[in-house]
């Protein structure tokens, strides 16, 4: 489905400018957690309320995506949110080795056609990008309700030298699923709201 354009996309982003500064956020001293993919800013809004002693920064490739998310953290002034444009490739451009402390990624396009596979955001293309920014042994966190999706991220991810734990096909009823401390995107709560199983995994880079 194609994105329907927003309506003065660049000049809401113009006026958010502060919040799409991320570099003048990064604290030294603080951990940054990266999302990749976006969607409305539900996440990493309430991630930055929930943890406010790290810095959350989240990139997106398309500005008509961005521009609520962006909008959102500035509405609630949220000193350790940040976003930015960027195709999730190029990202070692970005981050020096070892910036990052996690990354999420969240309902991210499948890519079902067995020839854009490699678009996908745990294909061994982007494990590798992942690789050079994130701290040894750092976690990714994947969430998706496409298993085709989970079983090939699964799969890649152990091919590239990370370590996939707390695996599940249905989050919400395994045994470390804790509501207190599970933050939903736009999608899970969609998802949830219809008892949709959310798949879930954790992937730990390598030392």
């Amino acid at each position: 489905m194609r994105m329907r354009k927003k309506k003065n996309a660049e000049k809401r982003i113009q006026a958010c400018a502060d919040f799409m500064d991320w570099e003048t956020m990064l604290d030294p001293g603080r951990p940054v957690h990266l999302e990749i993919g976006c969607g409305k800013g539900d996440f990493v809004c309430a991630m930055a309320k929930k943890f406010p002693e790290v810095n959350f920064v989240a990139v997106e490739k398309i500005t008509d995506v961005i521009v609520t998310a962006v909008e959102k953290a500035r509405s609630e002034n949220l000193p350790n949110a940040r976003y930015f444009i960027a195709d999730a490739k190029n990202l070692a451009e970005y981050f020096e080795p070892g910036a990052i402390s996690a990354i999420y990624l969240n309902f991210s396009d499948p890519w079902h056609k067995r020839y854009q596979q490699d678009k996908r955001l745990s294909s061994a293309k982007f494990l590798e990008v992942y690789k050079k920014i994130l701290k040894p042994g750092a976690k990714i966190t994947l969430k998706t309700d496409d298993r085709d999706f989970f079983d090939f991220s699964a799969k890649s991810f152990s091919a590239n030298g990370f370590s996939v734990e707390r695996k599940t096909y249905d989050l919400y009823s395994s045994d470390f699923f804790d509501p207190a401390e599970n933050i939903q995107t736009e999608y899970e709560k969609n998802f949830a709201a219809q008892k949709l199983p959310i798949c879930y995994l954790e992937a730990i880079a390598p030392p």
